[in-house]
């Protein structure tokens, strides 16, 4: 099957201080807040929703399509998907950009103050999706350029491709109309179940409403794991169990490359939900979402020492 990915590259930029925010942000002084912190550390770290779902997909044996823009500073990027065995030639370079870029500062505490630059991201991509087959294509729709997103959900409407939205991080650029046309007719919508919320207070409609406008809705709860909605039923889908809990942030992307595989192998949604379980797990071991490593024979060992498949 062939698997297309919408979203974002980005570069994550993450620098630890020492000390707490809160001892130098003074509130009576908030209206004109000038302070430095100066950082101990700075690691940077491959992201973006279309990376880190490509990255995992590439672990799992498959090269999806990733559609998404990268700035002037793209060498480094496109040496790493390289060494991964991903296709970059779909990837569009916007040189008078850098690449969109997160920069977060965390304290000891860990609270955090990020700041984003959409950079390249802000350029819509220009896809040809006239050779896909229908029958034998997905495409999920990840956080990125807006404009992307609302595109291709069109697009794959318009040829019968099926398709995955993902809203994310971008759901404070939606209205409330935006998104209900922007789900209608997709395959199903995936979010985390405070997304979900915000998803059904934008839109004004309840879970088993939206069902009427995607075939199902994937609910993502962390370490209690999943939530299969169709019409007329819900089914729990447990957390792989980790080994240790190191950094939850690209579990969510993992878990969609494991969804995807199944989907590709023509498992069924449940089946297919269970490996994004384990995918999910071997991201939340790893510092970063682009650092985990399992091979076949792993991953299927994992599978079947979890559920039993």
């Amino acid at each position: 099957m062939n698997i297309y990915i919408s979203g974002s590259l980005a570069y994550d930029r993450i620098m630890d201080f020492p000390g707490s925010f809160a001892d130098y942000i003074l509130p009576d002084k908030i209206h004109v807040l000038n302070v430095c912190f100066n950082v101990t550390s700075l690691i940077e770290k491959f992201g973006g929703t279309a990376g880190n779902v490509a990255y995992s997909l590439g672990l799992l044996g498959e090269r999806p399509v990733i559609i998404a823009t990268i700035g002037k500073d793209y060498a480094p990027y496109f040496t790493w998907l390289k060494q991964n065995g991903l296709a970059t030639k779909w990837i569009e370079i916007v040189p008078e950009e850098f690449t969109a870029g997160a920069y977060i500062t965390t304290d000891k505490s860990d609270n955090q103050i990020t700041g984003f630059n959409p950079g390249a991201m802000k350029k819509a991509t220009r896809f040809d999706l006239s050779a896909a087959d229908p029958g034998d294509s997905i495409m999920l729709i990840a956080p990125g350029n807006l404009e992307d997103m609302m595109g291709y959900a069109s697009l794959c409407r318009e040829k019968g491709i099926s398709f995955i939205c993902d809203p994310g991080q971008s759901l404070t650029l939606w209205t409330g109309e935006q998104l209900r046309d922007w789900i209608r007719d997709s395959m199903l919508l995936i979010t985390n179940d405070y997304e979900l919320d915000v998803v059904m207070k934008m839109t004004g409609l309840s879970r088993s409403r939206l069902l009427g406008l995607t075939g199902m809705i994937i609910t993502t709860l962390g370490d209690k794991g999943s939530r299969i909605s169709t019409d007329g039923r819900d089914i729990a889908v447990p957390a792989a169990k980790v080994s240790e809990i190191l950094d939850p942030t690209g579990a969510g992307d993992a878990y969609r490359a494991g969804l995807l595989r199944g989907l590709s192998l023509k498992h069924n949604i449940e089946k297919s939900a269970k490996m994004g379980s384990v995918a999910a797990a071997y991201a939340v071991e790893k510092y970063g979402t682009q650092e985990h490593h399992f091979t076949a024979e792993e991953f299927e060992r994992r599978l079947h020492e979890n559920f039993g498949e």
